[in-house]
């Protein structure tokens, strides 16, 4: 019965005691490894101790992998009590044989404050590529499948070590989740959804970054996903424009932000035509009456919808559809505003100066004021002309304001949905063409209780994280076959 070796993170806190208690009265545990950069001063009984100085760096990885003896390793990512479920060990052992599958991991509970409640985790797919996927903290795997995957490791990360195991282990193995309550965690970040989405652009954070855009770089290039920075040139010669750009705002009760937003736009200052076309969306708290107080203002274009089955992206394709959009189409959201009047100058010019069919900007975070809040400047360095592509299948988003080349866009049209739409325009673009940047701030996003993303529950966000995983499994399948067509296929 005993067939599992645990592997536990010690970083100092007493709570581990009870964790080591607890997994020593299952009958499924044959040994029980803390591991870290510094020994406890009192080892509990029966415990060993691994030393690793960066604990989910490679050497720590590969150490553990070299380590476990038994069928089966848990690896437990805090440091923080950890409860098991009735039986929990026993069911996942039976999951991880009958399946097949590499690794294993749940839905669970968390204690936060004192209060528990629920932490489903989704389904692991081909696109799941973001290395802060969610699996809990109770990682369960087959220790055959640990010890070759870890084999397969080249780098030596300080911080993506966890990260590019997974990774290895998902081009040869299933991560299965199983959709059931088996432990409980604790939880000690009690952030509210929108202050965590911003962690992976937090300048603090780059050392950690760069190791995993090089980790998931190196895994697209074993898997046949990778682009070389080789890109289709750009003419800006299509088609017949009145003006040079369009605005888009969609718009739907947004009565206290639209003046403001609408206000930023007529009032930038430029050597070519541009206009201003705002989807208000069926608004029903005086939003639409808002709109209509500029419309002495020939730029503005007001567009009320026909239809009423339309998100953010189904807005976008009826503006960009118009007749009267101009060469280039430059998002700006109710909620936000420009930094200053030369903000569409910048973004137009940039399509000129580096060939691009889609432009990224630079955002300031604000309050509601318009005051800077942490983090600050979000300048997403993280994509290069060299690399940028292939990175942005890993994180989250691409930046603000965005800006298309209409002809193209025309052409991919944005999807009908209210979240990830822009991502999704993103990642399909750079597949041809290359994506400028400007890393001057031109863009003030407002941070407020009615941003779509300020405080989401767990299923909601949980939706949101499975429609981008679907997004990149699509993408990458499309890299894939295109990368088979040249001539580069998968390497393993």
């Amino acid at each position: 019965m005993k067939r599992i070796d645990c592997y536990i993170l010690y970083s100092g806190n007493s709570d581990t005691a009870q964790t080591v208690n607890d997994l020593q009265a299952t009958e499924m545990t044959r040994k029980i490894t803390l591991f870290g950069a510094e020994a406890p001063s009192v080892q509990p009984e029966s415990c060993d101790f691994l030393p690793v100085a960066d604990p989910f760096g490679s050497r720590s990885m590969k150490a553990i992998a070299t380590h476990s003896q038994a069928p089966y390793t848990l690896l437990y990512t805090k440091d923080t009590t950890l409860n098991l479920g009735m039986f929990a060990l026993e069911r996942m052992t039976r999951i991880l044989e009958d399946s097949g599958a590499g690794m294993v991991y749940a839905d669970h509970y968390q204690l936060k404050d004192g209060r528990q409640t629920i932490a489903p985790v989704i389904d692991y797919q081909q696109g799941s590529l973001r290395d802060d996927f969610d699996f809990g903290s109770v990682l369960l795997l087959r220790t055959d499948a640990l010890k070759e995957a870890a084999a397969r490791m080249k780098a030596d990360y300080r911080f993506a070590g966890l990260y590019d195991l997974r990774l290895k282990l998902s081009q040869r193995y299933e991560l299965t989740h199983i959709n059931e309550y088996l432990y409980t965690e604790v939880e000690n970040d009690t952030r509210r959804s929108g202050e965590k989405i911003f962690d992976y652009v937090d300048p603090k954070n780059r050392d950690r970054q760069m190791e995993m855009e090089a980790a998931c770089t190196e895994h697209l290039k074993e898997v046949g996903g990778y682009l070389k920075p080789e890109f289709e040139s750009i003419g800006f010669d299509r088609d017949n424009f009145e003006y040079e750009a369009s605005v888009i705002i969609p718009v739907r009760n947004r009565i206290r932000t639209i003046r403001d937003a609408i206000r930023s736009v007529l009032t930038q200052k430029t050597d070519f035509r541009f206009n201003l076309i705002v989807i208000d969306n069926h608004s029903t708290d005086g939003t639409t009456e808002a709109i209509d107080e500029f419309a002495d203002d020939t730029r503005l274009v007001h567009l009320i919808p026909e239809r009423h089955d339309l998100g953010i992206g189904g807005c976008w394709n009826l503006g960009v559809h118009h007749a009267q959009c101009g060469k280039f189409a430059v998002q700006l959201d109710s909620d936000d505003v420009y930094k200053d009047e030369h903000t569409l100058s910048t973004m137009v010019r940039a399509f000129y100066e580096q060939n691009c069919a889609m432009v990224v900007g630079t955002y300031m975070m604000t309050n509601f004021d318009m005051q800077m809040i942490p983090p600050g400047i979000i300048d997403h360095r993280e994509w290069t002309p060299e690399n940028g592509r292939n990175n942005a299948l890993r994180i989250n988003g691409l930046g603000a304001p965005r800006a298309f080349y209409t002809p193209v866009l025309r052409e991919v049209k944005v999807p009908n949905t209210s979240y990830g739409e822009d991502y999704a325009l993103g990642l399909a673009i750079s597949r041809r063409y290359q994506i400028g940047r400007v890393y001057d701030v031109v863009y003030l996003c407002r941070r407020w209780d009615d941003n779509s993303d300020a405080a989401l529950d767990v299923v909601k966000m949980n939706a949101h994280n499975l429609y981008k995983d679907r997004i990149r499994t699509w993408e990458l399948q499309a890299r894939i076959a295109m990368n088979r067509v040249a001539g580069n296929p998968t390497s393993y």
